[in-house]
């Protein structure tokens, strides 16, 4: 029987830019966008303040962009300062280019197994074998091995251990960082 897991975000990631009025190196996004108009060109950016000082950087969605070449929808949820479109922009690998940004995870994710804490039992023939399919629902960058640890309430080196013995396979390289979906199975 396969499981499925669930990797989702619970809150914004920080921001990874080093702050030009102090030593702090994060921003903490909280989704509100600032946008700037020249009679027919637009000009949109996402604001972010500093972890360390409070200072307000501006992260560029739209710059020197014709009016009429853009979305009413985007224009709407940019206007009404949509959290969602503010997640899906972080993401953005080119938005992250623009602005010379990376993201930090540590805090912002869980991991949903989609079952509840509900005790072994020692009867069930399908403990031998555990086939999970887990999924990403953003981009979010974590090592496989933590997630197995994390899923099925083991330590780190127990996963290790599992994966040298070949009781734990599966097709991608376990002990790199991952951000999109893969399976594995356990043998027990």
């Amino acid at each position: 029987m396969l499981t499925v897991w669930v990797v989702m975000p619970t809150c914004l990631p920080l921001v990874l830019r080093r702050c030009h009025t102090c030593t702090s190196e994060s921003f903490r996004a909280n989704g509100k966008f600032r946008l700037n108009a020249h009679h027919k060109l637009i000009d949109a950016w996402l604001l972010a303040l500093c972890t360390g000082c409070g200072d307000t950087a501006k992260l560029t969605v739209l710059e020197r962009v014709n009016v009429r070449s853009v979305r009413s929808e985007l224009l709407d949820r940019l206007h009404g300062n949509d959290p969602v479109l503010a997640a899906e922009l972080l993401q953005d690998p080119v938005v992250q280019r623009r602005n010379h940004i990376a993201l930090g995870w540590d805090g912002a994710w869980r991991l949903d197994t989609g079952e509840p804490d509900e005790p072994d039992e020692p009867d069930d023939q399908d403990s031998e074998v555990i086939d999970v399919s887990v999924r990403f629902a953003a981009r979010i960058p974590v090592r496989p091995v933590r997630l197995i640890a994390e899923g099925c309430g083991l330590s780190r080196a127990e996963v290790e251990r599992l994966i040298t013995e070949g009781r734990l396979v599966s097709a991608v390289r376990l002990n790199a960082k991952l951000s999109g979906d893969f399976t594995f199975t356990l043998k027990r």
